[in-house]
């Protein structure tokens, strides 16, 4: 587990978009009164949907419907978790489709997963890419871990751009219609192309490479460490219903991986006196090392 060092300010991109923000606020505020009356989502200058602001996901629900299964205690210390933020509300389960609540997943991909398990002290690549800190992943990232639930949601013209909390990874969303990268391409968090059907922002994310894992929280019980194929692909709507909520949904398909489709819903509840710091992650990675230390020592004794 990382600790968080103090906070790395503004980028170029960042003062541009808090400019930004200055104006998409202005233009709130000019509003008719009684707007607050039936609540219509503001509009940004260049006429997106507002889904700005700081956004967090703590939610005890579990991510399958099965709470018979058993959970994993790869927590951080309970000082971690302590917070004042909003918090969803328990459901059955964050998996919505297939209806019974569980990921269809392939029997080889639960070997996979179980090997990698078993292999933690042999070699860096049996971990999950958020331990190795290289990326919690996309959609991994968006679903919920113990701590750092946050997402930064920013908007300029033609681009949605979404800054995470964990392993302060930033994904830039064109707006614009371009096509995806070539499929020679392939990538760690894949290729995203956003656009706006109403008050949905819908993303399709292709491109991705078979390195990575759909779940890399302890939280998702037993996908953690489920793997990603390069036929990976999903589809994320962000609707806001109201000043204080996201309704965020992913559906994921994977032919290699699942039988069929899957589909996870949470909300994202604004926190606006959240503060985002970086998450110095490979400057104070322990859990690595230490287990690979501890592979070493094993080895070492079974030879004498």
């Amino acid at each position: 587990m990382r600790l968080r060092p103090l906070q790395r300010r503004v980028t170029s991109i960042k003062r541009a978009v808090l400019l930004y923000g200055v104006l998409t606020l202005a233009g709130a505020a000019a509003q008719q009164p009684g707007a607050e009356k039936a609540w219509t989502p503001t509009r940004t200058p260049d006429g997106q949907p507002d889904l700005q602001g700081i956004w967090v996901n703590f939610d005890s629900t579990p991510f399958e419907a099965d709470t018979s299964l058993a959970q994993s205690d790869l927590n951080p210390p309970s000082h971690w978790t302590d917070h004042d933020s909003p918090t969803s509300p328990k459901r059955r389960s964050m998996v919505v489709e297939p209806p019974e609540g569980r990921v269809p997943v392939l029997k080889w991909a639960e070997d996979k997963r179980d090997y990698d398990l078993a292999h933690l002290q042999d070699a860096p690549w049996h971990e999950t890419p958020w331990v190795r800190c290289i990326t919690r992943g996309v959609p991994a990232g968006m679903f919920p871990a113990g701590y750092n639930n946050a997402y930064e949601i920013m908007q300029i013209p033609g681009y949605v751009v979404i800054a995470f909390e964990m392993i302060h990874d930033t994904r830039i969303i064109p707006l614009d219609g371009r096509p995806h990268v070539g499929h020679g391409i392939r990538l760690w968090n894949g290729d995203p192309r956003g656009h706006f059907e109403g008050n949905t922002l819908i993303v399709e994310t292709t491109n991705f490479n078979d390195k990575g894992s759909i779940a890399t929280s302890a939280a998702t019980g037993r996908m953690r460490g489920i793997p990603q194929s390069d036929e990976l692909s999903i589809v994320e709507r962000f609707t806001r219903i109201d000043a204080n909520t996201i309704n965020y949904s992913v559906t994921v398909t994977d032919p290699k991986v699942y039988a069929q489709p899957w589909t996870v819903a949470l909300p994202l509840n604004r926190d606006e006196h959240y503060q985002m710091f970086e998450y110095a992650c490979q400057e104070g990675n322990l859990a690595l090392p230490g287990e690979l230390r501890a592979g070493r020592t094993r080895e070492k004794a079974a030879h004498h």
